[in-house]
């Protein structure tokens, strides 16, 4: 399971590089942004490229991805820019089209891994079209945004109505390797984060976003251990028999039902 965290701060990503977190997560999308979540209690980052040019030096063992805009007029000369910067990695976000999908792929032109932020209805909608344009090296679902989309009252909804697991099959069926929103720590969160890996196991998901609970562990060896804890439990599922991760899965079903009832009533 590869795990993100989204930070510019040079000391923390040293700490996370150190701690065993796969990838630095820089965060360039601003345009519209504060439109869709600007009332919501989300980040919306005040990252820069030049962040991406000094935290690429500093890293020893992660990965650099980068969220780029969604595509426009200037599209083709920060994509080109990003990866001047150093990114190993770079993410397109709130795409709707497929032709908005290869325009991204042909400003990357192979210089980086591309990675789609599945986060629009219209993108779910068009996902068979999407999945047959060559040069989709990785697909993360977004589902703050595509919740938001798709008005519902909770993200995780989305994993407790067999829409995930639908985008998922696709995704394995074309042998692209794909993530799923964030997560809290093992035993945080409204939803604690054992329940939500064990179900990227059994969906197959191979990549998740540690969610801001893992930044109040900034000591050291805290994070290490929280991080240690969440491989522990990726390695826990992967052990498990299909009826005990679907077991997971009713659970998970139970406590999202039982979450959004009262916003409903």
């Amino acid at each position: 399971m590869k795990t993100m965290i989204l930070d510019n701060n040079l000391e923390n990503i040293k700490m996370y590089d150190e701690s065993g977190v796969d990838r630095i997560f820089v965060d360039l999308e601003i345009r519209g942004k504060i439109e869709r979540q600007g009332h919501l209690d989300t980040v919306i980052s005040t990252h820069h490229l030049d962040d991406i040019k000094r935290i690429k030096p500093i890293l020893q063992n992660a990965e650099l991805l980068v969220r780029a805009n969604p595509i426009y007029d200037g599209s083709a000369e920060e994509i080109s820019t990003i990866i001047n910067n150093g990114a190993d990695v770079v993410m397109l976000p709130m795409f709707k089209t497929p032709k908005e999908v290869e325009l991204f792929i042909s400003y990357v032109d192979g210089k980086a891994k591309t990675c789609l932020l599945l986060e629009t209805s219209e993108a779910l909608c068009r996902v068979n079209d999407i999945l047959e344009i060559d040069g989709i090296d990785e697909i993360h679902i977004g589902l703050n945004d595509l919740h938001l989309a798709m008005g519902l009252d909770f993200m995780f909804e989305l994993m407790g109505d067999g829409l995930i697991e639908y985008l998922s099959d696709k995704f394995k069926a074309k042998n692209i390797s794909f993530g799923i929103g964030g997560v809290a720590k093992m035993d945080e969160g409204i939803l604690s984060g054992n329940i939500i890996i064990k179900e990227h196991v059994r969906l197959g998901s191979s990549m998740v976003i540690l969610s801001r609970t893992f930044k109040s562990s900034l000591n050291k060896n805290v994070f290490k251990k929280e991080i240690a804890k969440l491989h522990q439990e990726v390695k826990k599922a992967k052990n498990m028999t299909m009826a005990m991760l679907n077991e997971n899965k009713t659970l998970l079903k139970t406590k999202i039902a039982n979450i959004v009832a009262p916003v409903k009533d």
